[in-house]
């Protein structure tokens, strides 16, 4: 890694048609994506899945997406985007494609003891995501946050990128470079995180790829619409996403590929590790993550436990702090780069985003075991 690791993410800022904004981020973000297209291609090399194979899976999403949702098509102008950030960027549209589905392609293999390998052979995603309702801030604004497990060397590859809409919520997400969204929040005062699951019913099946429902979320209006985005399109794989609204709204999604739990704030707080903790999930479904990542099972309530003394008087500071908690560590809710278990992969805590949506604003630190210095980005254009 280089001292790349330490720098703020760069801000991307783009507006216009689909097309318009995917070639703006594209040429902005060109060198990032670069690396974040090469990092994932030499993971498939390793578990040998050629270029052929990879563009067979991609080829079959493409009809998937461009026909989804209700009404029909609501994702198709994403491959529009993906086609323009691969020109903007010098990129292919399948480079593109793939990571915004990484996930899905990775693991979605077309054999079935080659997805096993696969499972076996991904880094541990963490996250711990924190939301704190306006009841229990001093302020009186919800605080939405998540702290990032996932490979070390996207350090050197995350963007905040600004998505200034005419047509609807103007929208600052960090994300990967060349992803649509990842956590964010929107003019309307929605937000969005997510957290990885894992269970006994992942990828059989070809879901929405993640960052194409996030994005769809925080483009909605209304509340209501963007939760009905995340808890009613089909995935591929499990994940967690906590939604909230700036007027003291949220609530929970632990989504597996066909159906979707919810969880409700407890004493103005709505915290989430990577493990299944709704009851009707636990009861339902069999947690097939837990064994690779055993400190979720302490993570969310060391959060808790940090910041319930302070219930009522909860500043930003307060949120940081619990998410810069190292008990433990590199087993912590703040995880510096290690190995993973069982695992040939080193994963660490590559960002910790802390949103304050009332405010219109968001702040990121980068690699934060090593780094915690925080940079603000605004979702108002200067």
């Amino acid at each position: 890694m280089t001292s790349l690791r330490y720098e703020p993410f760069p801000l991307v800022e783009i507006s216009g048609t689909p097309r318009m904004r995917g070639l703006a981020y594209g040429r902005q973000a060109k060198q990032r994506i670069f690396k974040s297209i090469a990092h994932y291609k030499a993971q498939a090399e390793r578990l040998g899945l050629s270029q052929e194979t990879l563009s067979a899976i991609i080829e079959k999403y493409i009809p998937i997406v461009s026909s989804a949702g209700t009404p029909a098509g609501i994702f198709a102008p994403y491959l529009e985007e993906i086609q323009g950030i691969a020109e903007g960027s010098g990129a292919t549209f399948q480079d593109i494609f793939l990571l915004n589905a990484r996930t899905e392609v990775m693991k979605l293999a077309v054999k079935p003891e080659l997805r096993a390998q696969l499972l076996s052979n991904e880094a541990t995603d963490g996250c711990t995501a924190v939301t704190v309702m306006p009841s229990a801030t001093a302020s009186g604004h919800l605080i939405h946050a998540q702290n990032w497990d996932w490979k070390e060397e996207c350090a050197e590859t995350g963007v905040v990128l600004r998505i200034l809409c005419d047509d609807g919520p103007s929208i600052l997400t960090f994300t990967e470079a060349g992803m649509l969204a990842r956590s964010g929040f929107n003019s309307a005062g929605i937000a969005i995180t997510g957290n990885n699951l894992e269970s006994d019913r992942d990828y059989k099946r070809i879901g929405l790829p993640l960052p194409m429902i996030r994005r769809k979320a925080l483009e909605c209006e209304h509340l209501a619409l963007a939760m009905h985005v995340v808890h009613a399109t089909p995935k591929s794989g499990s994940n967690n996403m906590a939604i909230s609204h700036t007027k003291g709204v949220a609530i929970n999604f632990e989504c597996a590929p066909d159906e979707t739990f919810q969880i409700s704030p407890e004493n103005g707080l709505l915290i989430h590790a990577n493990h299944w903790i709704s009851t009707a999930a636990q009861v339902k479904l069999r947690d097939t993550g837990i064994a690779q990542s055993p400190c979720t099972l302490f993570r969310g309530t060391r959060v808790r436990d940090i910041l319930s003394p302070f219930i009522g008087s909860i500043t930003i500071e307060h949120v940081k702090n619990a998410l810069l908690d190292d008990f433990d560590s590199p087993w912590s809710v703040c995880r510096p780069p290690r190995g993973d278990l069982g695992r040939n992969t080193r994963s660490a805590t590559v960002s910790t985003v802390v949103m304050e949506p009332a405010r219109g604003v968001m702040e990121v630190a980068n690699m934060t075991a090593l780094n915690p210095n925080f940079t603000s980005y605004s979702l108002a254009s200067n």
